[in-house]
């Protein structure tokens, strides 16, 4: 279960922060983070409470290994919709999520303890995998609204496919990060190279 007494106590000044941490690109750039910590990485209780206090989360958050495993099949579906080949397919993955996995919307200020954001989970102590999933999904779905495409994707390095967020305008990115399209610049040009050297 989540525990809310304790979450968000702001200080003076931090409200900013609190609003940040509670906007939608800012839910969807924390969901690929989990979803790289759950899918990529050896996720463990350490690894994925360290994600959360980065995008937030204070106080005893009560994860167990339990809530890593719903997580973890919370991610797999997640990345899914970032590797749909089209914005359609998309939000009918999307639509599937959210009529499985949310609830009507609500606002919450978890008991006064932050600013008035909305949850579509059954409630503020709703069990970690449940909320992951619908207010990841959430975020991804009014993005891919704002957008009207993808906001990500999966990397297109061979040996990668960590998912990305993608909030620039333009053609979509290919790769999660510089090192991985760096790599495939490399590899195509040496391919390149060594096909045209007469033999």
């Amino acid at each position: 279960m989540r525990p809310r007494n304790g979450f968000w106590r702001l200080a003076p000044g931090a409200y900013a922060a609190c609003v940040e941490a509670h906007s939608t690109k800012a839910m969807a750039v924390r969901a690929v983070d989990l979803c790289v910590a759950l899918l990529h990485e050896q996720p463990s209780v350490e690894s994925v409470s360290h994600v959360l206090r980065r995008h937030g989360e204070t106080g005893e958050l009560g994860l167990g290994e339990d809530d890593i495993a719903a997580m973890r099949a919370a991610a797999a579906r997640l990345r899914e919709v970032l590797g749909a080949p089209d914005a359609g397919q998309a939000a009918a993955l999307l639509n599937r999520l959210l009529s499985r996995a949310a609830k009507p919307p609500r606002l919450t200020s978890h008991r006064g303890t932050t600013h008035w954001h909305l949850h579509v989970d059954s409630g503020d102590d709703a069990p970690w995998g449940a909320w992951f999933l619908a207010s990841s999904a959430m975020a991804l779905a009014v993005l891919l609204a704002d957008y009207q495409r993808i906001p990500g994707g999966l990397c297109a390095s061979a040996g990668c496919g960590r998912p990305f967020m993608d909030f620039g305008g333009g053609s979509p990115r290919r790769y999660c990060s510089t090192r991985c399209a760096t790599r495939e610049r490399v590899a195509a040009h040496r391919s390149r190279t060594s096909s045209s050297v007469p033999g």
